[in-house]
């Protein structure tokens, strides 16, 4: 199964090329390698960016590929957001981070 996806960079290595995503659907992260790549290997990650990719689903794995970033920076905040909400104690509605709605070019 393959999808074009939206999703926010939740962790990224530069050294080693490889990031950790958090999808539109809310389903499973997908993981990314640039060594399984053979195009746009020159795509550098940061936390929070806006990314569209191809989602395969491999056994229990999902790998975004053919990496394109819509929007770098877009929400610089999510990674403290994630790790500040949790199961400490809070209810379920305090649990919930909204995706960002992803900006429309004009």
């Amino acid at each position: 199964m393959q999808d074009q996806m939206l999703g926010v960079v939740l962790w990224a290595d530069i050294d080693d090329r490889k990031a950790v995503i958090w999808c539109e659907d809310h389903g499973n992260l997908a993981y990314y390698t640039a060594a399984e790549q053979n195009v746009h290997e020159g795509i550098d990650l940061d936390a929070g960016d806006l990314i569209q990719f191809d989602l395969r689903e491999d056994r229990d794995v999902r790998r975004a590929r053919n990496l394109r970033r819509v929007d770098a920076g877009y929400a610089p905040t999510i990674v403290h957001e994630l790790r500040n909400r949790g199961p400490r104690g809070s209810s379920t509605a305090e649990n919930v981070v909204c995706f960002p709605e992803a900006r429309r070019a004009g």
